[in-house]
């Protein structure tokens, strides 16, 4: 199993989950050749990419056109298979079923309507996760999966930082990490 460096993607103004909380994301999730990944708000596509590094059967959904282009770049790069969705969700969704493992990285606003209709189409004992920096979004999901009776709701807090190539240690946004199983 090879994890992806964040220096080894191609790069644009998308915001990119970062290489620690990539790797914790997933492995909370439990990512496996068995799965069939829905990655809600790619970015610039690395959870996407490194889930079908890990074997899964990945569907992306993106809405903007820089995304979408650094999502196939970067499948292409790694000689991955993306199923590249654009468009919002939850609009976009109601083609997507058969889905296990879910991850949230982005909602526009739309967190409640995006986790309604994941709820209604992921797999019995289904994953699903989402990141949030900001804690009143970590609160509502975690709500959200509450009222939609997921069970075994885990929370936790990374924040890390790394050294430059001069010895500074350059601090990263803290991250709530939220997973849930669908019952």
């Amino acid at each position: 199993m090879k994890w992806l460096r964040d220096e080894e993607f191609i790069r644009g103004k998308i915001p990119m989950t970062k290489f620690e909380v990539r790797v914790l994301t997933l492995a909370m999730l439990d990512i496996s050749s068995e799965d069939v990944f829905l990655d809600i708000g790619a970015g610039s596509g690395s959870i996407s990419i490194q889930a079908a590094v890990l074997g899964a059967k990945v569907f992306a959904v993106e809405k903007e056109p820089e995304g979408l282009e650094l999502i196939f770049k970067n499948a292409e790069k790694f000689n991955t298979s993306v199923n590249i969705i654009g468009g919002n969700a939850p609009e976009v969704l109601s083609g997507t079923y058969g889905f296990n493992k879910c991850f949230i990285g982005g909602s526009g606003g739309k967190l409640h309507d995006i986790v309604c209709a994941v709820s209604e189409k992921q797999q019995s004992g289904g994953l699903i996760c989402g990141n949030f920096i900001i804690p009143d979004n970590m609160i509502q999901f975690k709500n959200l999966l509450k009222q939609l009776s997921y069970e075994d709701i885990e929370v936790r807090l990374i924040q890390c930082a790394v050294m430059d190539r001069l010895g500074l240690m350059k601090g990263q946004n803290p991250v709530y990490i939220v997973k849930g199983r669908k019952i």
